[in-house]
């Protein structure tokens, strides 16, 4: 059995996004003949809250080594625990390599100093590695008007060229994630290699790496998910509308709780204001159904307009209510379970492909949700039949096409009840799934 080394700062009890994507690949990994080597960092150096139900979703199968880390300082100079760990992290993983056999170190970005491991690692060792794309590196910020945003990525137009250049394999959630990171950084190369198929390659037909004129190969594989983890329910549980203060009075209906969990994306606003005013002038005509509340929760820090300022602004902050701190991911799979409606407020970009499209699918509730058509998800939602209440946004369209479009869906949702999404057409999108792609990547340049 051959040895996967995943080099990721966070693990569990840490539950932030980021760490999912190596735990559902690492999941299926002894299953595909790989054994998962993970070094990561001691979890009292994490800043998150700690969610100790998380570790349910993690197979046994894991070979963890965790490592110290510099802790935080005051005034707070350096949070991002990539940084802070990268010494410690750099030195376990020569340990590890020079006392076990590793055949291919695997690095989930960001962090993304995640990534420049993989480039020292491999100079001083020659074990190849992988770095994938969860959040594209460099980014097109022209919608943040902030000094950390745009010294993040002055750093980050020095650091990827460096980081990436000895790289065997590609990988993201989605081409358009990393293709241009390719076309940037290996531009001799990035037609041949963007428009050949990894799985069809051999020895003697492969894209090298010019840096290292070993053979360089890329893949994309969603999130996908883990089915397991909606087996998983949680006893005692207190929902975000459960406070007494937001209790119908005795002549009211109960609420239909309409659920949106997640971050709240910079290239979601558009969406969001206009979702908001397309049910302002439904309300107007008396064609909403006023039991319903709309709950944002997990939206996250962002630091633009908030989803309540966009309700206010067309007067339906009654039924509007955010909670911007993180939830246990095992939390939210239950309150998606209990809501009458999974809202999925998507991206105006196309390479945006939201991993909570699964979970919202798998939730067995109907999805309210808005996509670029282009984007992947818009796939996953049509290929099992969860589609009926889809927006799909395209770069041409006026704010009033947005609010026509969603007062279409929205009035399709309101006289509707029926939801029979076809489950097993999801299974190209399982982690497993995915996990096969990057090993059939990985086995092909090593």
């Amino acid at each position: 059995m051959k040895t996967i080394l995943i080099i990721y700062p966070h693990w569990h009890p840490a539950n932030l996004a980021g760490v999912q994507r190596p735990r559902l690949i690492g999941n299926y990994l002894k299953q595909l003949g790989w054994h998962p080597r993970v070094l990561t960092v001691e979890a009292g150096y994490f800043e998150e809250t700690p969610d100790p139900d998380f570790e349910q979703t993690f197979s046994s199968d894991y070979d963890v080594t965790r490592v110290k880390a510099f802790k935080v300082t005051k005034p707070r100079l350096i949070g991002d625990i990539g940084l802070r760990a990268f010494y410690q992290l750099y030195k376990k993983a020569r340990e590890i390599i020079r006392n076990e056999h590793i055949d291919f170190i695997w690095l989930p970005i960001p962090s993304f100093y995640n990534a420049l491991l993989g480039r020292l690692l491999y100079d001083r060792t020659k074990v190849p590695y992988g770095v994938d794309y969860i959040d594209p590196w460099v980014r097109d910020i022209s919608n943040q008007n902030n000094r950390r945003a745009k010294l993040s990525q002055w750093v980050a137009r020095i650091l990827e060229p460096i980081a990436i250049k000895k790289v065997s394999v590609i990988s993201g959630v989605s081409t358009p994630y990393y293709a241009p990171a390719i076309e940037r950084n290996f531009p001799e190369i990035a037609s041949q290699l963007l428009t050949t198929d990894y799985s069809l390659l051999t020895t003697q037909a492969q894209t090298l790496n010019p840096n290292t004129s070993k053979p360089i190969t890329h893949v994309a594989m969603p999130y996908g998910f883990d089915p397991n983890d909606h087996k998983i329910k949680l006893n005692n549980l207190t929902y975000p509308w459960d406070s007494t203060l937001l209790k119908p009075k005795s002549n009211q209906l109960k609420p239909k709780i309409w659920l949106y969990a997640g971050a709240f994306l910079p290239n979601s606003h558009v969406l969001m204001d206009a979702f908001f005013e397309a049910i302002a002038q439904m309300r107007q005509v008396g064609q909403w159904d006023e039991t319903i509340q709309l709950w944002f929760i997990g939206t996250g820090p962002y630091p633009a307009k908030r989803i309540t300022s966009y309700a206010s602004d067309h007067a339906i902050n009654d039924i509007v209510f955010e909670q911007r701190e993180r939830f246990p991911f095992l939390q939210v799979l239950n309150f998606l379970s209990a809501a009458d409606t999974v809202m999925v407020i998507g991206s105006t970009e196309e390479h945006y492909t939201a991993s909570k499209t699964y979970q919202s699918i798998l939730s067995e509730r109907p999805v309210v949700s808005i996509f670029h058509h282009l984007s992947s998800a818009v796939n996953v939602m049509e290929d099992c039949g969860a589609d009926a209440y889809t927006v799909r946004y395209k770069p041409e369209m006026s704010h009033t096409d947005i609010v026509n479009a969603f007062k279409e869906v929205l009035s399709k949702r309101l006289q509707e009840d029926h939801w029979q999404p076809d489950l097993s057409a999801l299974a190209p999108y399982s982690s497993k799934e995915s996990a096969r792609k990057l090993i059939e990547a990985i086995e092909s340049v090593i």
